[in-house]
């Protein structure tokens, strides 16, 4: 009920420019270095939400800043390049400082140090001090208000699969649980074409417009449906003589239809069959 609850109010306040920072380059970029510093899963999916979440408010104050200073055509078109100047040379140590961050609220698993941050950076030709890199991670402290303990779509994914055998759904749980994490990898890192696929499949029209497409953005960033459909995929590929009785069951505890939970195994799949297709 909090994960629902928590869920809903995100989708009610979802920002314009959600999803900006959740492209692929950037997932993939999080992933391999969480798996480069031995970090647990929770932690880069909560790095890759501390991101998206950090750059879209330090985008709107630097835009709404720049506005109030400058307020000629020929201003903001200027203001506009220097924001997104210095949005481009600061994105690789925010990221680092969001993977930080991320690692600190993990209990099980050791943090990311300044030392092992500002060895990475080096190796990429940045000139980054300590006091730089405390610097990054207070400036997404402050802008987050110190909000950075979000839930991840992982969590959700996690608590419905305890459900589910409480539930009494006979389930294989520890493959059943490693397929889950590996789907949502592939959801996190295909995010465009599942959503552009389930897109279609929901106005069935292979040309949205872009008000369609504005109105998605729900759909996108709904991690429940995510996590209903990341477990619903994963029980067809495993257990498929399951599969009817689990989509029941989720929409029991969830809400979500069963026609929007095959949509989205299905986008999954195709995307899976495609990928793999020579």
């Amino acid at each position: 009920i909090h994960l629902a609850t928590e869920n809903e109010q995100y989708l009610s306040e979802l920002p314009e420019q959600a999803g900006y920072f959740k492209e692929t380059r950037i997932v993939e970029f999080i992933f391999l270095l969480s798996e480069k510093w031995h970090l647990d899963q929770s932690t880069r999916y909560q790095a890759v939400e501390l991101l998206e979440r950090f750059m879209i408010k330090q985008v709107e104050q630097m835009c709404d800043n720049s506005r109030s200073a400058k307020g000629r055509a020929q201003g903001q078109r200027s203001s506009w390049s220097s924001v997104r100047d210095h949005i481009t040379n600061t994105f690789v140590l925010r990221l680092v400082s969001c993977v930080q961050l991320a690692s600190k609220l993990s209990l099980h698993y050791s943090r990311v140090t300044s030392d092992t941050a500002l060895k990475f950076l080096q190796s990429l030709k940045y000139s980054y001090t300590k006091q730089e890199l405390l610097e990054s991670e207070l400036a997404v402290l402050n802008t987050l208000h110190f909000h950075i303990n979000v839930s991840t779509p992982l969590a959700y994914v996690e608590l419905l699969l305890e459900v589910l055998g409480y539930n009494g759904c006979l389930l294989p749980a520890k493959p059943l649980h490693q397929l889950c994490v590996q789907l949502l990898d592939f959801c996190y890192l295909t995010r465009e074409t599942i959503y552009d696929t389930l897109l279609k499949i929901a106005i069935e029209n292979s040309t949205p417009s872009k008000l369609q497409i504005a109105k998605f953005l729900t759909v996108k960033e709904d991690f429940m449906l995510l996590a209903v459909g990341v477990i619903s995929t994963g029980v067809f590929i495993l257990s498929p003589d399951h599969w009817e009785q689990v989509v029941e069951h989720l929409n029991g505890i969830t809400g979500i239809t069963p026609q929007s939970i095959l949509e989205f195994s299905y986008a999954v799949v195709r995307r899976i069959v495609g990928s793999t297709t020579p």
